[in-house]
């Protein structure tokens, strides 16, 4: 007797909810286009760096640090002030989804880990042992303001109990591979970190890292050119936060909308990087 497919493996159906099939074939279509772009078969290496740098760019916007590309380039200390600090957190983090691509699939709680120490920074407060690099315990708060909004949207704040079995839960989806698409592991995998908020700080940049993670380790994008980010980001942080609150509920609906959502800032980040393959053709 055949094994019930939606027992093993649970995200397979998420791939047939309404409009979910027409959002992976766009954004297989958006990546196809930016990997057979020319440009791409002489400089790729250069155009995933500028795609990693505008990734980066537009995650720190949707933690609030809203700063240009020009800035960015010329900045040297990420460190003065707390802008200053997230930039260079999404920096670190964009930076490190490529070394992580190797442990991902075996151990994403182990890469979940070591994202949020990177993103903190190592910072400790009160004198106790630092709350980073591991799921918030009880009694401890999430201290991030741009996900504030969440509480208000009916997306009320796990406790470390849920938040420990749905991580665990999580990480036995990416270990044991679905039949999904890539778009859809991507946008449960990035959904959960946000709904769950299993840190004290951070959450966004290491869901959106998590995110880049997929969509690469999973052969959609494997020289990391699309970055989602830039489409999260151009969509605008309002729209963001209600798409998540919509997979929340788990409903077919809510979960279908946050999957076309993340489709949606897919292509839009490929397109961005369309455009920086034009302007390096014209030697720009």
């Amino acid at each position: 007797m055949n094994a019930d497919p939606v027992t093993t493996d649970p995200l397979a159906p998420l791939g047939a909810l309404p409009g979910v099939p027409d959002a992976v074939a766009a954004v297989r279509a958006a990546v196809d286009g930016v990997h057979g772009h020319r440009v791409m078969r002489r400089r790729s290496p250069e155009v995933a760096a500028e795609a990693a740098l505008r990734g980066a760019r537009a995650s720190a916007a949707l933690d609030g640090a809203d700063w240009a590309l020009e800035e960015i380039r010329r900045r040297s200390d990420f460190g003065a002030d707390a802008e200053a600090a997230t930039v260079g957190a999404a920096l670190r983090l964009t930076g490190e989804a490529g070394q992580a691509l190797s442990v991902w699939r075996a151990s994403p709680s182990r890469v979940l880990a070591r994202l949020h120490l990177l993103a903190a920074g190592g910072a400790s407060g009160g004198g106790q042992a630092p709350a980073v690099g591991r799921p918030r315990l009880a009694g401890e708060a999430v201290d991030e303001p741009t996900l504030d909004g969440l509480a208000a949207l009916g997306v009320p704040l796990p406790d470390p109990g849920e938040v420990a079995a749905r991580l665990d839960a999580l990480s036995g989806l990416v270990v044991s591979g679905t039949r999904a698409p890539a778009l859809v592991l991507a946008a449960v995998v990035h959904g959960e970190l946000l709904a769950l908020r299993p840190f004290t700080s951070h959450n966004g940049l290491v869901a959106r890292a998590a995110q880049r993670i997929v969509l690469v380790s999973s052969g959609l994008d494997p020289k990391a050119v699309t970055p989602a980010e830039v489409g999260h980001a151009e969509a605008g942080r309002v729209a963001y936060l209600a798409a998540l609150a919509g997979y929340a509920t788990g409903t077919p609906e809510g979960v279908a909308g946050w999957i076309t959502h993340c489709g949606r800032a897919a292509e839009l980040g490929a397109r961005e990087t369309v455009a920086v393959c034009e302007a390096l053709q014209r030697g720009a």
